[in-house]
């Protein structure tokens, strides 16, 4: 379980949602919802480097519409995909298309999360997460990734407080799902994962591993048909 997390950190743009399957709006609890606004490596640079000046058009704004088109036609796509490989080259197009961020500061802030992640440095890594999530609040990389360091601390209630914030801006985050569908396997409650892994295959059918989990799952909840 732990792979695909790490899988999803380095991939994907990469979870109380046991209690129900459409994430609430109100805020994970105050400790790690809104990240405090402590200094994200100084070194590398300031949020008030990030003015909206000096960010891209789409990141201003003023490429949303053409940018939630884009990205309902690439769901669409995916959900009518014809095999897996078809599916996965759009999947990864939509990676790519909710994960940009217009700011060099971010990017570069990302970049060094990965880095530190990868080298299991965690306070590190969730420190500028927290500092991409000051400059942007609705960076849904950040998100989800900050919610895989904390699913690798197997600290689940804030890694679920993240995705939650990740399916409240963008339902169709399957990846956001299937995390979802992970900590509530891995926390005994299979009942909610196969409910989660199964919004993850409705919007993206031919995700093999949601589509094996599924089928695991509805056997050990469900049992065999009759």
């Amino acid at each position: 379980m732990r792979a695909f997390f790490a899988v999803l950190f380095l991939t994907v743009s990469p979870l109380a949602a046991l209690a129900q399957t459409a994430p609430p709006a109100e805020t994970p609890p105050a400790a790690k919802a809104e990240p405090a606004p402590q200094a994200a490596d100084p070194q590398a640079a300031s949020p008030q480097a990030d003015s909206p000046q000096s960010k891209s058009p789409d990141a201003a704004g003023a490429g949303e519409p053409d940018r939630a088109k884009r990205l309902d036609a690439l769901f669409a796509a995916l959900k009518v995909a014809p095999t897996p490989e078809s599916a996965k080259s759009i999947a990864d197009r939509i990676d790519i298309a909710l994960t940009p961020s217009g700011s060099e500061t971010v990017d570069l802030l990302m970049s060094r999360a990965a880095i530190a992640t990868q080298a299991k440095d965690y306070d590190l890594a969730l420190q500028l997460l927290d500092g991409i999530l000051v400059i942007d609040p609705n960076h849904l990389d950040a998100w989800n990734r900050r919610a895989t360091v904390f699913y690798l601390q197997q600290d689940y209630a804030d890694a679920l407080a993240d995705l939650r914030q990740v399916i409240a801006r963008e339902p169709r985050h399957y990846a956001a799902w299937m995390g979802i569908a992970l900590i509530a396997k891995d926390l005994g409650d299979e009942k909610h994962a196969l409910e989660a892994v199964r919004k993850a295959r409705d919007i993206y059918p031919q995700f093999e591993q949601a589509e094996n989990m599924e089928e695991t799952l509805s056997l050990s909840v469900e049992g065999r048909p009759i």
